[in-house]
């Protein structure tokens, strides 16, 4: 097992990181910006190094936290998910230092990470994709011929993009030529690759993704199927296990696509298999691979009774799982909520001082945290405070407890200057007529407002 492990990552997701390997007896070391120095995965590291530079780009920069590193005498390095955890050379760079990388190779991570190539690659496996174009399009005349042959509605998404970020919908030709400007520009500034494709797109949709473990023995294996489909702007509010609109031989059917396309890439390691499922039809389309940690993925431990960092950590050293996972059964019906420093109305940014922390306990709740009473949330960071995961016999069991936790997890800060959440808006998601009924859909939060 691994003696010593860096996490280069923030808030809740380090925290949790450094939870399972401080029970693994590994020795945890953060890595963190000035403005974060006083939360909780800082002070609860066995050692904590300050990253020079601004916040924003700190926990990219790839040259200091191998530095930290070394200067630490870390064995190894997670990634946590977004910042450098997708980043190839990054993996490439971790394994040049001589330190273990937690996490895919980097071969995988280049091979998902561009979607054109990954949806070519997909197809050639057997796993089904999206109508859509075969190969990125350049310029407003292919994007429109490619549309045309599609047929609208389309989606326009940026080949480099993830995480709901670098795609929107088209549903007139007319509006197509503005979109694909704004797409290609966006694309070029976040990601630096202007390319985009077209794919079809459906107006009435799921999102439903699949866990996949790669063992180090070469064999992978799906954890089941997770429903994240309660999104805004395209980012993921509340996720379940499993999903409600899965029937068992559909889930089948998911997990050995999920597998295929893992084995594709010669997967290790954790990751997801997303797909879209159109409820009309039961059909189902890849639309990206996550080769790395997902923030959902507490649900699929809670009701799988695995701790998926603690594999993670196994696998990275080519050690045997701590339990096997083909034996494992799901159990139950899990729930995550994720509490967002927002406004709960037009989800536009809140952060501020944290004045009031109390997190719900009690049968089934469990609370990943990134934050504390009295530490501040700075603009600096995506919005995510802390994950609400519940854990029930059946589903109605894991709504009745998320209920109750949401009505009993306060965070406050000042009137002036203070942290808001989105828990009010989460507790209106819980009691919607759509939601508990289970047969909803990715525009369920645009019909709540």
């Amino acid at each position: 097992m691994i003696e010593s492990l860096l996490v280069a990552n923030r808030g809740e997701i380090a925290r949790r990181v450094l939870r399972s390997a401080r029970e693994l007896g590994i020795r945890t070391v953060a890595v963190h910006s000035e403005v974060d120095a006083a939360l909780p995965f800082v002070t609860e590291a066995d050692v904590a190094v300050q990253l020079s530079g601004p916040p924003q780009a700190v926990y990219r920069d790839a040259d200091q936290i191998l530095a930290a590193a070394k200067e630490t005498r870390a064995a190894a390095i997670h990634p946590g998910y977004g910042f450098l955890s997708e980043n190839a050379e990054f993996a490439r760079a971790v394994a040049a230092a001589g330190l273990v990388w937690v996490g895919p190779p980097a071969e995988a991570i280049e091979a998902m990470g561009d979607k054109v190539a990954a949806r070519a690659r997909m197809a050639a496996a057997g796993v089904p994709v999206a109508p859509g174009s075969a190969d990125a399009v350049v310029g407003v005349d292919a994007c429109a011929a490619a549309a045309a042959e599609v047929g609208f509605p389309v989606m326009i998404k940026a080949s480099a993009g993830g995480g709901g970020m670098g795609m929107v919908a088209v549903f007139d030709p007319d509006a197509l030529a503005a979109e694909y400007e704004k797409v290609t520009a966006f694309a070029g500034r976040l990601f630096g690759d202007e390319r985009v494709f077209v794919e079809r797109y459906f107006p009435r949709v799921r999102h439903v993704e699949v866990q996949v473990l790669g063992l180090a023995s070469g064999r992978v294996v799906a954890l089941g199927e997770r429903d994240c489909s309660v999104q805004r702007r395209n980012q993921k509010v509340v996720e379940e296990a499993p999903s409600p609109a899965v029937s068992p031989d559909l889930r089948e059917r998911m997990c050995a696509a999920a597998v295929t396309a893992a084995e594709a890439v010669g997967y290790r390691n954790a990751g997801t298999v997303e797909f879209l499922l159109d409820p009309a039809t039961g059909e189902f389309f890849f639309l990206e691979m996550n080769t790395r940690l997902q923030v959902e993925h507490p649900v699929t431990e809670a009701i799988f009774g695995i701790d998926l960092v603690a594999e993670q950590l196994r696998v990275a050293v080519g050690d045997e799982p701590g339990v096997d996972p083909t034996t494992l059964a799901p159990s139950g019906h899990a729930i995550e909520l994720r509490i967002n420093a927002e406004d709960p109305k037009r989800f536009l940014p809140r952060p501020g001082a944290i004045d009031v922390w109390t997190e719900p306990t009690g049968d089934g709740v469990r609370v990943d945290a990134g934050y504390a009473a009295g530490t501040l949330v700075t603009p600096n960071y995506d919005s995510l405070l802390a994950k609400l995961v519940v854990h029930g016999g059946s589903r109605d069991e894991a709504l009745a407890r998320a209920r109750a936790a949401v009505a009993g997890f306060e965070i406050s800060g000042p009137e002036r200057g203070g942290v808001r959440t989105n828990l009010p808006f989460l507790a209106e998601v819980l009691d919607c007529a759509e939601f508990v009924s289970g047969d909803y859909d990715t525009g369920i939060v645009s019909r709540l407002r």
